[in-house]
This record gives C-alpha cells, sequence and structure tokens, in this order.
C-alpha cells in the first residue's frame, strides 16, 4: 500500500504571512543544523519529540546525511518534510514531518518543531499546517502530535 495516490502530486510547499514551507533537502544544511542544536531540549520538550532519540548531536556532515534521506524519501513520496522558513530572511525555524502511520490508526503521522527563539510560534505553526494537511492532503485521519 502507497502512502498517498498515485495521482496526488504532494504541495511543493505552502507560504503565509508567518511562515514559508519548502521540502527539505541538503541546501538547508548548516541553518538547519544550527537551528535544532541550538533548540535541543525545546524540541525535546514539544509534543511527538519527547520520547524521540532525536535530536541528539551530529555533525554538519551527519546532518546532510540526514537531509538526504529525507529528500529521498519526499521523491520517494514514502514521506514528506518541509523546512519552516521566516518569509523576511528565509532563515531555518523549524520543521514538519509528515510520514505513514506505523500503527496502522491514521493514515498520516504529523510531527512539528520550531527553534527555542520561535517558541511563540509553535501553536500558529500547527493550526496552519492542520488546516493545509485538511485541505491540501489526502488524508482522512491525521494524527498530529501534540494540543488540539
Amino acid at each position: 500500500m502507497t502512502f498517498v495516490p498515485d495521482d496526488f502530486q504532494p504541495p511543493p510547499g505552502l507560504a503565509s504571512e508567518r511562515f514559508l514551507l519548502e521540502p527539505l533537502g541538503p541546501e538547508h544544511n548548516e541553518d538547519d543544523h544550527k537551528a535544532w542544536s541550538s533548540s535541543i531540549e525545546h524540541i525535546r520538550a514539544t509534543p511527538g519529540f519527547q520520547d524521540s532519540r532525536w535530536p541528539h548531536p551530529m555533525t554538519l556532515e551527519e546532518n546532510r546525511a540526514d537531509l538526504e534521506r529525507h529528500a529521498r524519501d519526499f521523491a520517494a513520496r514514502s514521506g514528506f518534510t518541509y523546512t519552516v522558513l521566516d518569509p523576511s530572511d528565509r532563515g531555518v525555524i523549524g520543521c514538519v514531518y509528515i510520514y505513514p502511520d506505523k500503527r496502522g490508526t491514521d493514515d498520516a503521522v504529523v510531527t512539528s518543531w520550531v527553534r527555542a527563539t520561535h517558541a511563540d510560534d509553535d501553536a500558529a505553526l500547527r493550526k496552519l499546517v492542520s488546516r493545509w494537511l485538511a485541505e491540501a492532503w489526502p488524508f482522512d485521519r491525521v494524527s498530529y502530535a501534540g494540543p488540539a
């Protein structure tokens, strides 16, 4: 069974006044690494990451390999990771992960994080992404870690 229908075209991104989402790739490596590595405690306290093995210290090369894996997943349509950028300067402020539910309960499991300096944006990002998932994605049942 495929994660998304064969005729579904994953959105190339999402733009709003506060956020710009685009597929995560190795071109984001340095800024992505700075964003999460400066926010490990905040991310680990974010719903969906409390019991996760990530984030953990990684070199830039290890981070690049991780970003390349996410880009391969996107290309294979087996998972979709978007970097969250600040529209004013295109700096990385977070990430959104859309992957199949391994338990089979939901169509997709979604997690997101923002860097500690943007902690006040957590709820706004969740609201925006939740609306986007309902309007632009082919999922009936989505589990998005965090408060409703």
